[in-house]
Formats: C-alpha cells, sequence, structure tokens
C-alpha cells in the first residue's frame, strides 16, 4: 500500500477521487496526495480514528491544516508504543515510494476519546465524519454498542459488504440506513481491495464541501449509485 501502487490501482479501476484515511495518522496523506496529482487523481485527506469504545470514525478534511490539527488531538489522546516486532514498522513514505520514518505509536489502538467528542471534534476542525464500516462484525459502531445513540451528529455511515443500491426513479438522492444517508467504500487494507465498493456522486468540484451535499441530496448534488 504505497503511494505510487495505490495511485495506479485507483486509476486502473476508474476511480477520480479516493481518500487516505489510516488509523489514527495523516503522516502519508501528502505522499499520496502528490502521487495522485501526477496522475489527475483527486486524494481527500483523513483518518479512520478508534474512539475509547473501539470504534471506528472516518474523519474527511478539505484543508491540510484542520486535517493535521485533528491529528495533534487524536495522538495526544492515543496511548501505547508500537512493538515492531509484533507488529511490524509503521513506515512514512514520500510520494516515489521512500521511507521517510516510522511511527513509534500504537496507531492501531484505541484512542482516550468518546465517540461524541471524536464526532464534535471532526466538525468543529471543518471536517465530515462517517461511521466507519457499520455492517462489519468489528470495530464498528453496531458491533460495539448494538446500536447507533440517538442525537449522534454524523453525517453518514459507510458499508463495506452489502452492494449499495438506488431506486432507478431516485437517481441523485441519498439512501437511508439507520436514519442516517451512507455510502459505499472499499474499506482497502491491500492493492486488490481498492475499487472493491466505490460510490458514484453527482459533484461540482471533488471535495469534501461538495461530499456533504451529495450525500444530503442538496443543492443539485446527489448519489448517483
Amino acid at each position: 500500500m504505497t503511494p505510487e501502487r495505490i495511485v495506479a490501482k485507483s486509476k486502473e479501476k476508474g476511480l477520480d477521487m479516493i481518500a487516505i484515511t489510516d488509523h489514527n495518522s495523516a503522516g502519508n496523506f501528502e505522499a499520496v496526495r502528490t502521487a495522485g496529482e501526477r496522475e489527475g487523481l483527486t486524494v481527500i485527506g483523513g483518518m479512520e480514528i478508534c474512539s475509547e469504545e473501539e470504534v471506528h470514525l472516518l474523519g474527511y478534511f478539505d484543508r491540510n491544516e484542520d486535517l493535521y490539527n485533528m491529528e495533534m488531538i487524536v495522538q495526544a489522546n492515543l496511548p501505547g508504543i508500537n512493538n515492531p516486532e509484533a507488529f511490524g514498522d509503521q513506515v512514512f513514505l514520500d510520494s516515489n515510494d521512500k521511507i521517510l520514518g516510522v511511527s513509534e505509536k500504537l496507531l492501531f489502538g484505541a484512542t482516550s476519546l468518546s465517540i461524541d467528542r471524536i464526532v464534535d471534534l471532526v466538525h468543529l476542525n471543518g471536517g465530515m465524519v462517517v461511521a466507519s464500516h457499520v455492517d462489519r462484525e468489528s470495530f464498528s459502531i453496531l458491533s460495539q454498542l448494538g446500536f447507533i445513540p440517538e442525537g449522534l451528529k454524523l453525517d453518514g455511515i459507510e458499508i463495506i459488504n452489502s452492494e449499495m443500491t438506488v431506486d432507478r426513479e431516485n437517481v441523485g438522492k441519498p439512501g437511508y440506513l439507520y436514519g442516517y444517508p451512507y455510502i459505499s467504500c472499499s474499506d482497502a487494507h491491500y492493492i486488490e481491495d481498492i475499487g472493491k465498493r466505490m460510490t458514484e456522486f453527482s459533484l461540482l468540484e471533488p471535495n469534501v464541501k461538495e461530499l456533504i451535499l451529495a450525500i444530503h441530496g442538496k443543492n443539485n448534488r446527489g448519489v448517483v449509485r
């Protein structure tokens, strides 16, 4: 999962836009973004943040400063040191796939931030927050809690195992599950998984602000399929 390989596979799959959402880190976003620019692929910055309840939440950001501010908050609340012998090195790369350094943090661990706090912090930093892989049997809000707390201000939820379907009479309108608009993503941890699931949007520009409008079907933006 190096920047050049991620971009090449994304282009091969016909994707126009991807998001880099590593666990509790944004350290490889810039490398993939730069590699994507060379090939005409838009790369959105984000993180997959693990709450104290061990629920994964996706935060997406348009502005680098907002992404990195959120990363600082997450890592300040992330206990644990990585054991490379047990888990391997957690490397940071440049856009040409060269190793720049490693993270000593245990990046797949849980933060001390609650679900509510993460949602609030993502929004305070101008981001969009989506509950990760709600149809997976581990680290999802449904597997950990058994329900989505009433009033939780998610922008949407993500599904990975079910095909996303949209009534052809309602093309462009969002689909809803558990009261939230949903998107379908690959949750790719391996190159071969990129593009296994995708969502097609109608947008004016490829950015997070437009995605928020699209998943809620506002201002003539929408989910095509």
